[in-house]
């Protein structure tokens, strides 16, 4: 494929406008051509000249369109994503992949047999903080880690009515954030040996889990991954330790937050705040100093789909490495049902 690859996007909502948009039409060689959305004149507001359809199934007609993206509630991704493929296009589909496994990899054999690309937006990967521990991790400086702890907190006492607060499949905090921290263990550390999952709903009010603690298993290694709702004091988003030193940083990427105000991927943008790295040294105490932090960038996600599908390389994040993380979610579920350590 070497024009111009054209875009098809289902729904407008949160995550169609902050994220996959400003994304989509700041990469060089995809241009947003359609939008599918009961709500025709909310996107020709916000894009005018980008067609709008009001379903997918007219989206996924239109013959021009070569990839589909797919940023609709969690149980709509794999009934979206297998019209989409069996339409001939190829397809980029939210976080999480889909509710289980089954599906999982009813759509990994759909996308083989049309020969066509398949993804899923695992964005955090190009987070400043993932791209600094990787760097961090692949000169060795911490030594061998032994216990990460990994932590997405956020203090939202109310709770909102909204698709990923109300009990429906795919619903909660675990398939909200959960695939975010996994899909990052996975990428740093590989398959763990097992996982022990607790769920919880604390907020008032509350009718999906908004809590949830995770720990993976590893030869020599711990993983802690944490996520909550009532957290209004400041935790570290990573805290490492190894045979060497710490790594902490706290805050999160600015990314997000950068996109919600309406800017722009441009150079610099991913800039974040440095966390602090203590070392020891020979025959001396440990010294903690400041690490400076990677950029992050979210634009090269959509960089790489543009040039996997051009034939210049794989897509960012492949079917088996979004199975992984699927595999993951469905192990822990099963954790918490029966209050075990679930072998993987």
């Amino acid at each position: 494929m070497t024009e111009t690859i054209q875009v098809g996007l289902v729904g407008y909502g949160f995550a169609s406008q902050v994220f996959h948009v400003p994304l989509i039409q700041a990469t060089p060689g995809l241009t947003l051509a359609a939008v599918a959305s009961s709500d025709a004149a909310k996107v020709t507001e916000a894009l005018p000249g980008v067609v709008v359809e009001a379903d997918p199934e007219a989206l996924f007609a239109r013959p021009e369109i070569d990839l589909v993206v797919i940023p609709t509630p969690n149980e709509t991704h794999y009934p979206l994503a297998r019209a989409a493929l069996e339409a001939g296009k190829h397809v980029v589909v939210d976080k999480p992949f889909t509710l289980d496994l089954t599906e999982a990899r009813a759509l990994e054999a759909l996308a083989e047999a049309q020969g066509k690309g398949l993804s899923v937006f695992h964005n955090r990967r190009w987070d400043s903080d993932f791209l600094t521990l990787e760097a961090l991790l692949a000169e060795g400086s911490l030594g061998r880690v032994t216990r990460v702890e990994s932590r997405f907190d956020r203090f939202r006492p109310e709770v909102r009515d909204r698709w990923r607060e109300s009990p429906r499949p795919g619903g909660g905090i675990w398939y909200d954030l959960g695939p975010h921290l996994l899909d990052q263990a996975l990428v740093l550390f590989g398959r763990p040996r097992a996982i022990l999952l607790d769920l919880a709903s604390r907020r008032d009010g509350a009718r999906v889990d908004d809590e949830f603690t995770a720990l993976l298993d590893y030869e020599g290694l711990s993983v802690e991954l944490k996520a909550g709702t009532l957290v209004a004091e400041e935790t570290p988003r990573w805290r490492l330790h190894g045979t060497r030193g710490s790594y902490v940083k706290f805050g999160l990427d600015p990314q997000e937050e950068r996109l919600k105000a309406g800017d722009s991927p441009s150079p610099g943008w991913g800039l974040d705040a440095p966390g602090r790295l203590c070392l020891a040294a020979e025959a001396s105490e440990p010294v903690s100093r400041e690490h400076p932090s990677l950029p992050g960038d979210y634009l090269a996600y959509y960089q790489g789909v543009a040039a996997a599908l051009r034939g210049e390389g794989p897509m960012p994040v492949s079917v088996e490495e979004a199975i992984a993380v699927m595999a993951l979610l469905e192990a822990g579920l099963t954790s918490h049902r029966q209050r075990r350590w679930v072998s993987l």
